[in-house]
């Protein structure tokens, strides 16, 4: 294929010191390994930032003449309700870009549409309740412990130690905090045991890549194995270095099967397109609960898409060409 001008158009990230600037600014290391990686793959690229500002954003793509986009963005000027708002604009310009659509962004990352369509599909998951504030409300059908999670954040983003209650007088008592800086909400039954990121790389059929696990053995007692916001961003946190992803080699082939099935059967349902990761829980009794179905996850040169394809046999450059030839296909007379 000719080497193409590609347009990183990417979220502008909150400063340092602002609430959660470390999932924030990832995207400028995702944008700079990129930027890396299409150059020495022989495209040329350009940042263009995409914020609320729409006048801004057309004017400065028609000066730049790109021929594909190199979708980034995660939030739009830090609203997570609007991190599908992006590619609906690139559809409505009629631009070819990379991952996912619109659709697919937003039934991801709405928490509640995720639940009511895994529900109604059939696919295991954990049993939840949604919370907007309402004084009644009862957790009767749950079990507890359980997990309190935004229902339009991602990368973790309230998720922590402290959104983990064992008991209804404890949830009630937490739950206006978490309502006052998040918005709605889920309440979801926790599921111990095992758990797993299955990413997936295809267009416009996908596969999956080795099977990832988080290794939570040096968790102590009074800390629950979850990959919190402190595991993933907060570097100076226990949880960020002993939570290390793994890729187990004697997983057994009916568990190995049976999450990849899973795995398919949601990059299918939610329409992800490209590339996407599904995490997973298993339970001591081998039933594989969806925690959460990814479209777009990062991108970074250290994070899991990364890490499986590289265990794959793909390395960084040559699974972001893969991406990007995905693009080139769409742009040159394939249908997304």
């Amino acid at each position: 294929m000719r080497r193409k001008k590609v347009g990183i158009v990417h979220n502008q990230p909150a400063s340092q010191g602002h609430e959660n600037w470390e999932a924030s600014l990832d995207v400028i290391a995702q944008v700079e390994a990129i930027e890396k990686a299409l150059e020495a793959l022989g495209h040329s690229s350009v940042r263009i930032p995409f914020t609320r500002d729409l006048h801004g954003f057309t004017q400065r793509f028609k000066e730049q003449v790109v021929d594909i986009v190199f979708n980034l963005c995660e939030t739009v000027d830090e609203d997570p309700h609007l991190v599908w708002h992006a590619a609906a604009v690139f559809e409505l310009l009629g631009l070819s870009f990379t991952g996912s659509t619109s659709t697919a962004l937003m039934l991801t990352t709405d928490k509640l549409i995720s639940k009511r369509l895994l529900k109604g599909k059939q696919i295991r998951t954990p049993n939840y309740i949604v919370y907007n504030g309402s004084r009644e409300f009862s957790t009767a059908l749950l079990k507890f412990p359980v997990i309190v999670k935004p229902r339009f954040e991602d990368a973790s983003i309230g998720i922590d130690q402290d959104s983990i209650f064992e008991n209804d007088q404890e949830l009630r008592e937490g739950l206006k905090q978490f309502l006052d800086r998040f918005g709605p909400l889920l309440i979801e039954e926790y599921i111990p045991g095992r758990e797993f990121n299955l990413t997936l790389l295809g267009y416009p059929t996908a596969s999956v890549f080795p099977i990832g696990e988080i290794d939570f053995s040096a968790f102590p007692e009074n800390l629950y194995p979850i990959v919190g916001y402190r595991a993933k961003w907060d570097k100076a946190s226990f949880e960020y270095h002993h939570s290390p992803r793994r890729f187990p080699r004697d997983l057994a082939q009916l568990l190995s099967n049976k999450m990849e099935r899973v795995a398919l059967e949601c990059f299918h349902l939610f329409m992800v397109r490209d590339y996407g990761r599904v995490d997973l829980r298993v339970d001591d009794q081998g039933k594989v609960y969806v925690l959460e179905v990814n479209a777009n996850p990062g991108l970074s040169a250290d994070a899991g898409v990364a890490a499986s394809a590289r265990e794959s046999g793909l390395d960084y450059g040559d699974m972001i060409g893969t991406i990007v030839d995905f693009a080139i296909k769409r742009a040159e007379g394939f249908q997304a």
